[in-house]
């Protein structure tokens, strides 16, 4: 590290005409005297939730601890693998029903997953969860940040109606709940998240926002002189560190309007966000890319992000499954069906492999955003065909700024409740609490 003689304070925002851009931290935001022993990296919570289950067998190592070996369905991870904890064994055990309860399994597994709290089964307003794990750390980490807490997805996610089986929308939507009455949306178009990382537009209408695409550039052409001004204070290894962030935001925001101009083009009578992108593939990287960037730039340390709604009927044509993901998913043995499924498990853990490379390839503190975040990567259920919610697919994957050992296949015993996982994390995030929804302790073996 370089310390320079320029000390700026870590909450440094560029601003242009209605736009405001927060900066990574730089060297030059570190006191001179002590720096290095001082200089501690802002620990990060995220939460990747996959719908519909996930092929099993296709999961589990059959190894445990160190000597274990990535399954087919874990193989995207290889570069990542001292830095991924898989645990098995842990139950959802709240989306289980209730004696003359009957279906709903899939509203039940994705509401129940951050809260360990049973739901009301309701297809109206009087939704009944409880507060969501995330949330709780939002209240505590957002105190130190622009925005609380990111709820992201990759589906078009509505709280209206019923959507399964009785059970309200609200519950198969999101896993995110700021109160037991409060869900909270999920966003799916990119254009939406970036405006409210950088900078609000004149209009959420969509042809307003084409028109805004060809007449600006980029918001940061508004920024460029501060940019300049502040570039000449600093020292070569900040001037590159600001250089990198900021090519990393023109390159998303580029990638955004190139979406929104295809749209406009190609699907001009479709009824759909502006700026999604036609393509899984695509919008994925662009929400992984801008929650990097939101945590680069400390703008949040809390983010959920749902791969899909649960009871999705996505097709996934560009991997050879034009099959909708949930009828797929009830293969009942099929092979075809089983191996559909695996390759769009497969899919899925790619782009969780994107994520993890972006986050290693930016450097925080004497590490990256990968070492110093804690994400899980998991679903309110293991097997889909069957429903179940044991032994649930549940991976972490970083350090928490030391917090977690990676490299390791753990298994616990029957009936170990995954909010014992949740209550942990809190805990290494200097969040304690002495019980979480069905909690009965923490899974002390992760640091192990």
């Amino acid at each position: 590290m370089i310390i320079t003689n320029k000390v700026l304070p870590r909450r440094t925002f560029l601003r242009g005409v209605g736009a405001a851009v927060a900066l990574p931290l730089l060297d030059s935001m570190v006191p001179v005297l002590g720096a290095a022993a001082r200089i501690k990296p802002a620990r990060r919570l995220g939460v990747v939730y996959v719908p519909n289950g996930v092929i099993m067998d296709r999961w589990t190592p059959a190894a445990e601890g160190g000597a274990f070996e990535l399954t087919p369905t874990l193989q995207p991870l290889a570069s990542f693998r001292n830095q991924v904890l898989l645990l098995s064994g842990l139950n959802d055990n709240p989306a289980i029903p209730l004696p003359n309860e009957g279906a709903g399994d899939h509203a039940r597994a994705a509401s129940t997953f951050l809260t360990g709290v049973h739901v009301r089964k309701t297809e109206g307003t009087d939704i009944q969860a409880g507060i969501s794990m995330d949330q709780i750390a939002a209240r505590e980490l957002g105190k130190e940040t622009q925005i609380a807490s990111l709820e992201l997805t990759l589906e078009y996610t509505g709280m209206l109606g019923a959507c399964d089986a009785g059970y309200s929308c609200a519950y198969s939507n999101t896993i995110a709940w700021r109160s037991p009455n409060t869900p909270l949306p999920m966003e799916v178009d990119p254009r939406a998240v970036f405006e409210r990382l950088f900078g609000d537009g004149d209009s959420t209408d969509r042809t307003s926002r084409l028109a805004r695409i060809r007449e600006d550039q980029s918001i940061l052409d508004e920024l460029i002189d501060d940019v300049a001004r502040l570039d000449r204070g600093l020292g070569a290894r900040d001037r590159a560190k600001l250089s990198e962030y900021l090519d990393a935001i023109r390159d998303v925001e580029r990638r955004i309007q190139r979406a929104e101009e295809q749209s406009a083009r190609e699907l001009p009578v479709m009824d759909r966000p502006a700026g999604v992108p036609a393509s899984f593939e695509a919008h994925a990287k662009v929400m992984f890319d801008m929650l990097v960037l939101a945590y680069q730039a400390d703008l949040t340390r809390v983010a959920t992000f749902m791969m899909g709604h649960e009871v999705s009927s996505r097709a996934y044509p560009e991997i050879g499954v034009p099959d909708a993901h949930h009828p797929i998913s009830h293969h009942q043995g099929d092979v075809d069906k089983i191996a559909k499924c695996a390759k769009v498990n497969i899919f899925h853990m790619q782009m969780f492999a994107y994520f993890l490379e972006k986050l290693a390839s930016v450097h925080d503190g004497d590490g990256s955003l990968l070492d110093s975040s804690m994400i899980l990567y998991g679903s309110g259920m293991s097997d889909g065909n069957q429903h179940s919610h044991l032994n649930l697919p549940i991976m972490l994957a970083g350090s928490g700024a030391g917090h977690v050992k990676g490299g390791r296949h753990l298994r616990y015993p029957k009936n170990t409740p995954v909010t014992n996982l949740h209550m942990t994390l809190l805990d290494k995030l200097a969040i304690p609490m002495d019980s979480f929804g069905d909690s009965t302790g923490q899974l002390h073996e992760l640091t192990i």
